[in-house]
């Protein structure tokens, strides 16, 4: 196989690395030399086989470098959120044990606040001796990497791949896609997400592709995106429906006719949004993506030949096994096996793939909950097409989509059930013109009046990044309940629609 995803350490191909921002880039022999270097600053520090490590500071060179390095000496990467609160830092803290934590000048100051002293704190940006490469300890059954998503408990799941989970990804891409389109792919999305890590950057650089890292979601460049892709002759980038909502607004096309490929993925890519990209990007092959965290990313996608979009088409997939079932669990599949749909039949989609998961971290039961027979249950309602392409129908889960950041609402209701104003609580889906998605809530409280409301804005804003807050409140006497007592976050968001949410804005001004 080209590019080396296949045989052979994953250090020795990678491409040349450059911030389009700074200006600032590194050469594969930089790279190399940078990676040695913090391999004997972790040696040094004692940093050993099957130990975590914390990194806040994505989307940058030295990101890259330490992750390497952490990878190099066996042990597993944790990239993180650097917008997390002091409270959800400390979640992923008890949950994940790092023995070391990697900051730089742009992370939060309470980051190092927020760790116990157990866990050391390395600064990517410090000053490193240079040195050659130690001998790869990695082993291809470990622990590479651990990329923490929404639970529908509330609680964080660490989602935990291997060396050997990663690489089984990158090959199905590269036997799929190729690399030539990729060969000078930007990467606009956080590096703490499977999308943006995974696929974006990892698949093409670790196949020695040049990649062009900037930091995520600016406005300011996407305001100038046809001109970055013009002056850096990029032939590929990925997406989400939200960045094309604003860019295509904004930015001017590129003229230079080097983009060749893009990808959107992450949320529901709507029939009318995916032509005007064609049109901005001037190439047909802008292809939906489709993947979750647990299957490495991208495992499908419209690569098969000439498409018309349509809502909800994804395409062939990439090294995985696309089933469309009757049997919507693991308890059902494992009882009655397979109740294969007919084409064109809604159902339950399950993936099968060597990229996925080794689970959740230290929830063996959530695991069980999703996997049955090396099968996954994504949550997501579907189709197979007379040409075995997926057609998406809908979720099965409660997950927010806000533009790609899927949020758990059992988060945001365990976030403000702690306040003591709060009676009971319901986080839902509201639609959103620019993110398709966003956070609703429907609360009652102990006492009325507009302080409570400030009282439990303040409350949740201490333990929920920014994005999480919810946009749009509802104050209610009571939640409704089935005739089981249980809530519904469908009927709770019925219920808010015939109404206006509380004018929040003013509620917050007021003192």
């Amino acid at each position: 196989m080209p590019g080396g995803h296949d045989e052979g350490h994953l250090l020795l191909t990678v491409g040349h690395l450059v911030e389009p921002v700074t200006g600032r880039r590194w050469d594969p022999s930089t790279t190399l030399r940078e990676v040695g270097a913090r391999c004997a600053r972790y040696e040094r520090r004692g940093l050993r086989p099957g130990d975590r490590v914390f990194l806040h500071s994505g989307n940058r060179l030295e990101f890259f470098a330490e992750l390497l390095a952490v990878w190099r000496l066996g042990g597993c990467a944790v990239p993180v959120d650097g917008r997390l609160t002091r409270v959800e830092l400390e979640r992923l803290v008890d949950a994940a044990t790092p023995r070391f934590s990697v900051v730089d000048d742009a992370t939060d100051g309470a980051v190092a606040a927020a760790l116990p002293s157990r866990v050391g704190v390395v600064d990517a940006g410090e000053p490193v001796t240079p040195a050659d490469l130690p001998a790869d300890r990695a082993l291809a059954v470990a622990d590479a990497l651990i990329l923490f998503t929404s639970g529908s408990t509330g609680a964080p799941k660490g989602v935990v791949h291997t060396h050997a989970s990663l690489r089984a990804r990158w090959s199905a891409l590269e036997r799929h896609l190729g690399l030539e389109r990729y060969a000078r792919t930007l990467c606009l999305l956080p590096t703490h997400f499977g999308h943006g890590l995974i696929c974006n950057c990892l698949f093409p650089w670790l196949a020695g592709q040049d990649l062009f890292v900037t930091p995520p979601f600016r406005p300011d460049l996407l305001a100038r995106l046809g001109a970055l892709v013009d002056e850096h002759r990029i032939t590929f980038l990925s997406s989400v429906p939200a960045m094309w909502r604003l860019a295509l607004k904004v930015t001017r096309p590129p003229r230079g006719a080097t983009l060749r490929r893009v990808h959107c993925g992450s949320a529901p890519l709507p029939a009318t949004l995916w032509e005007s990209i064609r049109r901005w990007a001037a190439t047909p092959e802008v292809f939906n993506t489709y993947g979750l965290t647990e299957t490495g990313s991208w495992v499908a996608g419209t690569s098969g030949g000439d498409f018309t979009p349509a809502d909800g088409l994804i395409g062939e997939p990439w090294g995985a096994t696309i089933r469309v079932l009757r049997a919507g669990d693991t308890e059902a599949l494992n009882a009655s096996g397979d109740t294969p749909c007919a084409p064109g039949e809604t159902g339950h989609v399950w993936l099968e793939t060597p990229a996925l998961m080794r689970g959740y971290l230290g929830r063996d039961d959530l695991t069980r909950r999703v996997v049955a027979g090396g099968r996954f249950a994504t949550g997501d309602l579907g189709l197979l097409d007379e040409r075995g392409w997926l057609h998406l129908r809908g979720r099965e889960r409660d997950e927010i989509n806000k533009g790609g950041m899927k949020i758990s609402p059992a988060e945001v209701d365990a976030a403000a059930e702690g306040c003591a104003r709060v009676a009971e609580v319901c986080a839902f889906a509201v639609d959103d013109p620019f993110y398709g998605q966003n956070v609703g809530l429907a609360v009652a409280l102990t006492e009325g009046g507009d302080s409570a409301v400030r009282e439990l804005y303040r409350w949740m804003s201490e333990r929920l990044a920014e994005a999480k807050l919810p946009v749009s409140w509802w104050r209610v006497d009571a939640l409704p309940r089935s005739d089981r007592g249980k809530v519904s976050r469908e009927a709770v968001r019925e219920a808010c629609a015939g109404r206006p949410p509380l004018d929040l804005a003013r509620i917050l001004q007021e003192r």
